[in-house]
């Protein structure tokens, strides 16, 4: 009855902390008991940013001072913008002494930044017929060159600054046709729907190829999150889901580009998965959902699986906040410890980080262990700290795969972090209208955040990318070109090669 009632107890703290309490799981919100306003993870004196306050070197920046910077720009303005000079001159340019006129000494120059909102223009094709005046045959005339949507009003460049203002931006298709019909452009909803739909037919190869790509790395990151489709006849919507495959090996500077592939599917079962990954012998780094297990368990050979140690930590977060447990707040502290280890090695090879962790990790989560299995026999089976301690030492295997292998992280951030576009699309778009519509949203959702991913403009990545593919120019034995990370490196030798 004690155990039940202690339970029940942490429940309702738990209810009252989820209405009442920070969201934030950083030691200063989870430790401490005051209740101050949650800025997640925004400093309370903010660095200025090298890419809003152009290009001085990083060990030339200036030592931050104490206390809460002058609301002004420091700094010059982005040196790759275009400056569109305004000479403001006096209304009087006599001397008001002796009545001479008066000459330019100097100047001053003021820089503010400005925008031109979205505009629209007609692109009108003019076609010029040639014919020899000496006979009547020979009659010559340009083609007109392809385009994504034949024989209709939308110019390439129009379709795809739709799929990126939705899929990068999170506008929906309702307020899109709400800012066009703003500057006396009245389209139907339905109409930029089918315009998607086409796009993403003809980028599909592309999404395949990056998909392809990421399935052959020695190690990806899962995940899945619900994405709701309409159902025909029922009046409601359908839980489906949005499965997430990433790679990044930017943390040990190995070979593979991030990137993010998103596959539709209508369950999040062991058996779809399974499905999703058939072939696949690498290592999956995921969270502790059963069907990656199941998987793991039924593929030919065993798939060896790296768990979260972000998920563990969340529920020893929830247990402090519930009921103030000494040991959860031991077991958080104990993790900072690691993740401060693991920030310190981050962008070394994966040489240098196994043999850190090897060195100073593997001590810390040796006692951590040991101190999990002896707390277990202390308390009740039933309580909160009881089942987050056996959660942690049931993946244990899987949570401490990263110590004797560089090449893998201690979470699953890195996948989580992509799914954070697909929850502000699902926030502001509500739901899919078809499974068709979903896939659409799987495949630009996919191209487009693996742009934002490589720091490419995702609109002047795609205007290039489907000028090629509609045109033929990039044929499909050469799609490899246009993936995102091998069509920056092309346009970076370009620019270099220019200058």
């Amino acid at each position: 009855m004690a155990a039940e009632i202690d339970k029940l107890t942490a429940m309702v703290a738990g209810f009252k902390t989820m209405i009442f309490g920070a969201r934030s799981e950083r030691m200063s919100a989870v430790i401490t008991d005051q209740m101050t306003l949650d800025l997640g993870n925004l400093p309370l004196v903010a660095e200025p940013s090298r890419e809003a306050n152009d290009n001085t070197p990083a060990g030339e920046r200036k030592t931050q001072r104490r206390g809460r910077d002058a609301n002004r720009n420091i700094g010059a303005l982005p040196a790759h913008l275009p400056r569109v000079e305004e000479v403001i001159e006096p209304t009087v340019k006599t001397c008001s002494c002796c009545g001479g006129g008066l000459h330019r000494i100097g100047e001053d120059v003021r820089e503010g930044l400005c925008v031109v909102p979205v505009s629209f223009y007609v692109k009108r094709r003019i076609f010029p017929k040639y014919a020899c005046r000496s006979c009547e045959e020979g009659v010559v005339q340009a083609g007109a060159p392809e385009r994504l949507v034949e024989g209709g009003m939308a110019e390439n460049e129009l379709v795809v600054h739709i799929a990126v203002s939705k899929f990068a931006w999170h506008l929906p298709l309702y307020r899109q046709v709400q800012m066009m019909a703003s500057q006396g452009i009245h389209l139907d909803r339905t109409t930029l729907g089918l315009w998607l739909k086409r796009l993403a037919w003809w980028l599909s190869p592309l999404y395949e190829r990056q998909l392809q790509f990421t399935h052959r790395q020695a190690r990806i990151f899962c995940d899945e999150t619900p994405l709701p489709v309409l159902d025909p006849g029922r009046g409601r919507t359908k839980r489906c889901q949005l499965w997430a495959h990433a790679m990044d090996d930017r943390p040990w500077n190995g070979p593979a580009p991030p990137a993010v592939t998103y596959v539709f599917a209508a369950s999040r079962s062991a058996a779809e998965i399974a499905r999703q990954l058939a072939g696949y012998d690498g290592i999956l780094q995921v969270d502790g959902y059963a069907a990656y297990k199941a998987h793991a368990r039924r593929a030919r050979r065993e798939v060896p699986l790296a768990f979260c140690f972000a998920h563990a930590r969340r529920k020893f977060v929830e247990v402090h906040k519930k009921t103030g447990s000494r040991f959860a707040t031991g077991v958080i502290e104990t993790l900072a410890e690691v993740y401060a280890i693991e920030a310190r090695i981050r962008g070394r090879s994966a040489e240098e980080r196994r043999a850190v962790r090897q060195a100073e990790t593997r001590a810390i989560l040796e006692r951590l262990e040991a101190d999990m299995k002896g707390v277990l026999g202390e308390v009740s089976r039933q309580s909160s700290l009881a089942e987050a301690c056996r959660y942690t030492l049931e993946h244990w295997t899987g949570l401490t795969r990263f110590l004797a292998d560089g090449r893998l992280e201690i979470d699953s951030n890195t996948v989580e972090r992509t799914m954070r576009p697909i929850g502000l699309g699902r926030k502001n778009h509500l739901f899919a209208g078809s499974q068709g519509g979903a896939q659409t949203w799987a495949i630009l959702a996919s191209l487009v955040n693996t742009a934002k991913l490589n720091e490419i403009d995702p609109h002047l990545w795609l205007v290039d990318v489907v000028e090629r593919i509609v045109s033929g120019r990039t044929p499909i034995n050469r799609i490899d070109e246009l993936l995102a990370w091998n069509w920056k490196a092309a346009a970076t030798s370009r620019c270099q090669a220019a200058a």
